[in-house]
């Protein structure tokens, strides 16, 4: 078992944000008013109205489906189709126009169990046993044309409003080919758990991440809707400038009930 599992996960040394920012988008803000299917609206960095919304229907799983097998095939990984629908499982996708662009599965740790389980049982269970309520993050997919940080920050602001508001989930998990470990890491606050082992639903190593969601809502409080001012930016390297506001995330979180009711 790691390191950072038998010391207490989720203890770290948070430094002070170092970057200033400007008030709340208002343009931004404007388009986050969302349509009868969607979770969310916003627009891009370059101007691209997208939406987020539940992949709930067979044609929008496809979609999401064949992101997923291309982009992983481009890496030479392996990658099944998204399974049907289950209540401790919700895919999201973010559409520009009808194109699929981005897609992510956040799971909770129900009866059928997480995958990161699968190799990983004795650290999930560990956590368990501390009293921690998990969730994972599978199947993240973004389209190459996507450029920016505002498309990523926005599902995966999306998945944890879920995780925290609809489940009351306290951390999420993730397994990660090594050399992604860096990043998820630098922009989103990720721990390494464990080190890397074959992951052979994808034929690939993976490491298994884990993150506090208690520190993913005081960093979104901090700093969402926050783009960095053109003075400063690049001093902070985080997704989290890129996600909503605590105004826009009480909506999300209300559809998502909603959703998760249906």
């Amino acid at each position: 078992m790691s390191e950072v599992l038998r010391a207490g996960y989720g203890a770290r040394n948070r430094p002070a944000s170092i970057v200033g920012f400007n008030a709340a988008n208002d343009a931004l803000a404007a388009w986050s008013t969302p349509s009868a299917d969607s979770i969310v609206e916003s627009e891009d960095e370059f101007e691209n109205r997208f939406q987020v919304r539940v992949a709930d229907s067979s044609s929008r799983r496809v979609r999401a489906s064949s992101l997923i097998q291309r982009r992983y095939a481009w890496r030479g990984y392996a990658a099944s189709p998204l399974a049907n629908d289950s209540p401790s499982r919700v895919t999201l996708s973010a559409f520009i126009e009808d194109e699929t662009v981005a897609t992510i599965t956040a799971g909770i740790d129900a009866d059928d169990g997480l995958y990161v389980a699968e190799l990983y049982g004795e650290e999930v269970d560990a956590l368990r046993c501390r009293g921690r309520r998990l969730c994972e993050f599978t199947k993240l997919a973004v389209d190459e044309s996507v450029r920016g940080h505002t498309v990523l920050g926005a599902i995966f602001h999306v998945a944890c409003t879920y995780a925290i508001d609809v489940h009351r989930c306290t951390d999420v998990l993730i397994e990660v080919n090594p050399r992604h470990v860096r990043f998820y890491e630098r922009m989103l606050g990720f721990e390494v758990l464990e080190s890397a082992r074959l992951n052979r639903r994808v034929n690939a190593p993976a490491v298994l991440l884990g993150l506090d969601l208690n520190y993913v809502h005081e960093r979104i409080a901090e700093m969402g809707r926050r783009a960095p001012d053109s003075e400063v930016e690049g001093t902070e390297r985080s997704l989290y400038p890129y996600c909503f506001s605590a105004h826009e995330e009480a909506g999300i979180a209300g559809r998502l009930r909603v959703n998760a009711a249906s």
